[in-house]
């Protein structure tokens, strides 16, 4: 019998405890801070979690394991994988394990940003289009989990940085990469790590495969696509691109930008590269185009709070990193930014925008955020949410726009950018009345 060593059990690793035990497989379980709920949940499957190991004890326990299936969030340093590499013992992804029990069709999707929104647009392009498509992977669904529905034709999978770095073989038969920038660097050794992480998206394709490129960014154009077609998307040029004030591909026009209910540059990219994976998955056009016009975006995206005064007031707490906040900026003229929170390492110097009027600077990350903007614009420090929606309430001019889009994580202040940006709305609300 396979013995596997979970190492970490949050969603995906209770996953892949319950997926092993469901085939007959040996499961052994640790991780440096279980929760509670975690270590209830596993124990009723009779599995004991090894809590806080110290490295002796991380090589003890995957000396006694068949194969390591770490979970997301163990950065690159960690003692399990020295002790893997001593040991000779294979480590495998939740993408692999998958791969092993289930050979249906793949679409996977990659990138710093606009992972989940493209993943989900595909995912309904898909629907719309009579195929049964079932969202999953770096989401609240694990793959080895929706594997269990027979019902699916299509996974679209949202791979990222972790599961992709430690996956032996990964062969979806469309994969995406949508951007790439500087991320994760608190988990990943060096940015060269993390992109080789996303590039091995592409690794293992062959001549039945898709790879879809982003032109607009080089890194990603750069990328080695192996034996697969290249389809590419851009906002100036591509299979994919913006004609006449339309989206077009290699047949022609499609659709009005106009028609996109989104058309910040970073929506118009997305649209076309949710077109240029539904085309290779030979989804119908008027399926396509039907989600497009009426896809309003996931909450937290640049989503629209309400206007006062002459000021509209956005909550982007989704963007944890430079890349995704410039992409936001990039929609407007003149905004006051709210940002900072738990910096992964990276550097912010890109939140300097031509757009950015005043800034309000919050979480850990506050006088990082401060020193970059000193001496350029106005910068007030707040140490609550609701005193950074005061101060930028005192900063605005009409015409403005509020942007909370923090460039960093959110676990100094809160337990997700959601809690960050609901946080943030109530705040709005109860201080102009807007945005019910």
């Amino acid at each position: 019998m396979t013995t596997t060593l979970v190492a970490g059990v949050g969603v995906q690793g209770q996953a892949v405890a319950a997926a092993l035990l469901d085939r007959g497989e040996s499961v052994t379980a640790a991780d440096d801070g279980p929760s509670p709920e975690a270590v209830a949940a596993l124990a009723l499957r009779g599995i004991d979690v090894h809590a806080a190991p110290d490295a002796g004890e991380w090589g003890r326990l995957v000396g006694g394991a068949d194969r390591v299936v770490p979970g997301p969030g163990l950065p690159e340093s960690h003692p399990v994988f020295g002790a893997a590499d001593r040991h000779g013992t294979p480590i495998r992804s939740e993408l692999d394990l998958a791969g092993e029990w289930d050979d249906r069709p793949l679409a996977a999707v990659t990138g710093t940003n606009g992972k989940t929104t493209v993943t989900t647009m595909v995912t309904a392009c898909l629907e719309a289009g009579g195929h049964r498509a079932l969202a999953a992977g770096n989401t609240d669904l694990p793959l080895v989990t929706a594997i269990a529905d027979p019902s699916v034709e299509v996974f679209v999978v949202e791979a990222s940085s972790f599961q992709l770095a430690r996956t032996a073989r990964f062969t979806p038969r469309v994969a995406v990469w949508l951007n790439f920038a500087p991320d994760h660097l608190d988990l990943h050794r060096s940015i060269d790590s993390y992109r080789d992480a996303k590039e091995r998206i592409f690794r293992d394709l062959d001549a039945s495969s898709v790879a879809v490129v982003n032109l607009d960014d080089p890194v990603v154009a750069a990328a080695d696509c192996g034996a697969a077609r290249r389809v590419t998307f851009g906002l100036e040029s591509g299979d994919w691109t913006v004609r006449d004030g339309h989206l077009a591909g290699p047949a022609g026009p499609v659709m009005p930008v106009a028609d996109l209910p989104r058309r910040l540059p970073h929506d118009i990219a997305n649209a076309l590269a949710v077109l240029a994976c539904a085309d290779a998955l030979r989804v119908s056009t008027d399926a396509v185009i039907s989600v497009l016009a009426n896809f309003a975006g996931l909450p937290h995206r640049v989503a629209y709070v309400g206007e006062d005064g002459g000021v509209r007031w956005y909550d982007d707490s989704k963007a944890t990193t430079p890349h995704a906040t410039v992409a936001a900026l990039d929609g407007f003229d003149s905004v006051v930014l709210i940002a900072g929170g738990r910096n992964k390492g990276v550097d912010l110097t890109p939140l300097r925008h031509r757009a950015v009027r005043a800034v309000v600077a919050i979480g850990d990350a506050a006088e990082e955020i401060e020193a970059l903007f000193a001496g350029s614009v106005e910068v007030i420090v707040a140490s609550s949410m609701s005193d950074a929606v005061a101060a930028a309430a005192t900063l605005a001019r009409p015409g403005d726009a509020v942007l909370l889009s923090p460039a960093c994580a959110s676990f100094d202040w809160y337990r997700s950018y959601g809690e960050r940006g609901d946080d943030f709305a109530r705040r709005v609300r109860e201080l102009t009345g807007v945005g019910g």
